[in-house]
């Protein structure tokens, strides 16, 4: 008893004697800690991802990811802006000024928003505008245009026609009125030869309804065929009158022991692309556009916003052709000239040739 007491008096002293009046939370960084220099960030976004910018607006700079310590240390943001041929280059750059100060509400990795005023001296003879890092790599891009925007709705009736591949291509009306309207075509681009292999198998009823004297064979097609293996199409039997039924569906049982011999099914697929075409202004180009509906038999609704410029732009498009816009609904892409201009003039022939669909539905 008196050894276990003299151990526990022992342990107490130790640790009193371990005790100091600076115990609690480490110290991050030393009292005298102080660090200037410049912090680096990873994300940055003209006007929210806009496709223009108009000259006569303010232009807005999202930028985030900023490595800086804390929001606490970062000082200023500075912007330098150098040109090169007609693209403006705004390169942003952190001042960090950090202590050993405790941040009131840190947040790491802060994000902000810039108005940028741009004077028409920087703006002039520019098309482009990007935004880098200090890695110089462009983390955004917007183009520069002088000129207006205007958004408008078009919907048009798209025939059961656009459905059948034998009818391309096809395209929807372009005049309405008497006034240009924006069309929808669909064009063939190629065709795929394949072969489906398939066997007939063997299949038993067990439940008989009708004991009908003649039968005809009646084969089960898959819905769907399975270009990497080989089909087992069951063959059914049915009463050759009408009137009576041979079997209950769910009474066939299957026999993949007893197999006819290998048959081949051909079938193409049939490669075909959708555009919607417009005529707009010369030098004119598309800010934005949706898809709000697109129902064959039926409406198809579109959006967009589209740029007109003013008498003095000098820069033009990006378009398909200076007064006529391709943009294609299968890959949800502009066709404009720097792709192919082989390829629009291709387009152009085949929606000039292309037969014109009905505008409203058959009358019943």
């Amino acid at each position: 008893m008196g050894l276990a007491l003299l151990w526990i008096l022992s342990a107490v002293v130790f640790f009193a004697g371990c005790e100091k009046d600076t115990d609690g939370p480490l110290n991050v960084s030393k009292e005298d800690f102080s660090y200037d220099g410049e912090g680096f960030f990873a994300y940055a976004r003209l006007d929210s991802g806009k496709t223009i910018h108009l000259s006569k607006d303010t232009l807005y700079l999202d930028m985030g990811k900023m490595w800086t310590f804390s929001n606490c240390a970062l000082k200023s943001i500075n912007l330098d802006y150098d040109k090169e041929d007609s693209v403006l280059w705004i390169a942003p750059t952190l001042s960090i000024h950090a202590t050993a100060e405790d941040c009131a509400a840190p947040y790491y990795r802060p994000d902000t928003t810039l108005k940028l005023l741009l004077s028409s001296k920087q703006m002039s003879g520019i098309g482009v505008i990007k935004v880098k890092n200090d890695a110089d790599t462009s983390l955004d891009s917007i183009i520069l245009r002088r000129g207006s925007l205007s958004r408008d709705t078009f919907e048009m009736y798209l025939d059961s026609a656009f459905a059948d591949v034998q009818a391309f291509p096809l395209r929807t009306k372009d005049k309405k009125h008497g006034k240009n309207y924006p069309t929808v075509m669909r064009v063939l681009d190629s065709l795929t030869p394949r072969v489906f292999y398939w066997r007939t198998m063997k299949s038993t009823c067990t439940h008989r309804v009708d004991m009908c004297k003649n039968t005809v064979s009646d084969t089960i097609y898959p819905n769907s065929w399975n270009i990497n293996d080989t089909n087992l199409v069951p063959v059914h039997y049915a009463c050759a009158d009408s009137d009576s039924v041979y079997c209950i569906n769910s009474k066939w049982e299957n026999d993949s022991t007893e197999l006819g011999k290998l048959q081949e099914r051909p079938d193409t697929i049939w490669h075909y692309s959708t555009y919607y075409t417009e005529k707009i202004p010369e030098c004119g180009t598309y800010s934005h556009f949706a898809i709000n509906s697109f129902v064959i038999g039926g409406q198809a609704r579109f959006i967009r916003e589209l740029f007109t410029p003013d008498e003095d732009e000098s820069f033009c498009g990006p378009n398909s052709k200076k007064d006529w816009m391709v943009y294609n609904l299968s890959t949800n892409k502009m066709v404009v000239d720097s792709d192919s201009v082989t390829v629009l003039d291709s387009l152009y022939k085949i929606w000039k040739k292309a037969t014109v669909a009905p505008d409203a539905p058959k009358e019943k």
